[in-house]
């Protein structure tokens, strides 16, 4: 039987992935004024044991107006940035899987309460919560704080701490740089007519919509260095009438591809409350296989992709390049492990657990 594409390596610059299995970007909502703590030493640890490809740290917010909750991990300033390396060199002294970091700004959706609290926004002015800001003063939900209308000063802040994160990123040593153009937030807020209605160089038609995201990953771009991997995840869809479209999407990833993206990880939904998301497995692949079939860069699946033969399919018929897991990665963090046994691939596995190999999969551990 010919070997199972979702464990053939994929070389995306300097940087080469020993399968296509990507652990996307999952917040947990445990840090300390922005500091990771002993939980993300446990989460992230626990992750770079499971023998996928690549390990992407949750949505980093590039300053402390950007996060999502109080309880979100930062990197704007050297205490951040210390503490992301305290963790970083526990993981590291245990496994060498490729680690990357998403970037992020949650604009109008930043200033909530943890979601195990309820997720609501938290008004300015009360215990962590805060102003939020966004491309038009609009609330994302009906009755919420509305954000304050971003001025170019305000735009040129955030775009400056997009490139002052991914700096720090670097220095940590992290091997790729995902910005987050995705799920309602920030950059995303400025692509979607929905959330802009602004009427200057940055609202109104596509062009204009896209120019700010593409501002940010052109700072991004020239922080880091020339053949420095940079991917974008977007949502290919609002999935509500007249908002963010697939054809839209294919217009933005082609302008990233021209600026030098390495790869488009699609999602989707997440900026409109008014969202029908026909939810089932792999119901986001068609978006991505859209974007696939417009750009020549590794286009990344994602969502509800659980089964072994389903991811395999996935990236065998050429619909992504790779695939990603979130909360199925939560619920069984040897995934990897177990899709190899069943594909009849094998997957690094630590030393300390190799003894766990099952005898009818021999040669599932590499040697």
């Amino acid at each position: 039987m010919p070997a199972p594409k979702l464990f053939e390596p994929l070389t995306a610059g300097p940087l080469t992935l020993p399968n296509r299995i990507v652990i996307a970007p999952m917040c947990q909502y445990s840090a300390e004024d922005g500091c990771m703590t002993d939980w993300h030493l446990i989460h992230l640890g626990q992750l770079a044991l499971s023998g996928a490809g690549l390990l992407t740290i949750e949505a980093t917010a590039v300053m402390p107006e950007g996060r999502i909750s109080y309880a979100d991990v930062g990197l704007w300033d050297d205490k951040t940035e210390a503490a992301m390396a305290r963790t970083l060199q526990s993981v590291r002294r245990w496994s060498d899987m490729p680690i990357a970091i998403q970037l992020a700004h949650a604009g109008r959706k930043a200033s909530t309460d943890l979601p195990w609290l309820g997720g609501q926004q938290i008004p300015p002015g009360e215990t962590n919560g805060w102003q939020t800001v966004a491309p038009s003063a609009l609330p994302f939900e009906q009755g919420e704080q509305p954000p304050e209308a971003m001025d170019r000063e305000a735009m040129a802040q955030v775009r400056d701490a997009f490139a002052e994160s991914a700096r720090r990123s670097v220095r940590l040593g992290i091997d790729a740089i995902q910005i987050h153009a995705a799920h309602g937030y920030l950059l995303h807020q400025f692509l979607s007519p929905l959330s802009n209605q602004r009427d200057d160089d940055y609202g109104g038609s596509l062009e204009h919509r896209m120019r700010f995201p593409l501002e940010v990953f052109e700072a991004v771009r020239d922080a880091v260095p020339d053949d420095y991997p940079l991917s974008v995840r977007v949502s290919g869809t609002d999935w509500v009438a007249n908002g963010w479209d697939l054809e839209q999407t294919i217009t933005f990833a082609r302008a990233l591809e021209q600026r030098g993206c390495g790869a488009i990880h699609v999602s989707s939904g997440g900026l409109d409350p008014a969202q029908k998301i026909p939810v089932g497995p792999g119901y986001q692949v068609p978006l991505a296989r859209g974007v696939k079939e417009a750009v020549s860069i590794p286009v990344i699946a994602v969502g509800l992709i659980t089964d072994y033969d389903h991811a395999e399919a996935i990236v065998s018929t050429g619909d992504a390049d790779l695939v990603a897991l979130a909360r199925g990665m939560l619920y069984d963090p040897r995934w990897p492990w177990h899709a190899a046994a069943h594909l009849g691939a094998s997957v690094k596995a630590p030393n300390q657990y190799l003894r766990s190999q099952p005898r009818q999969f021999p040669g599932l551990f590499d040697e």
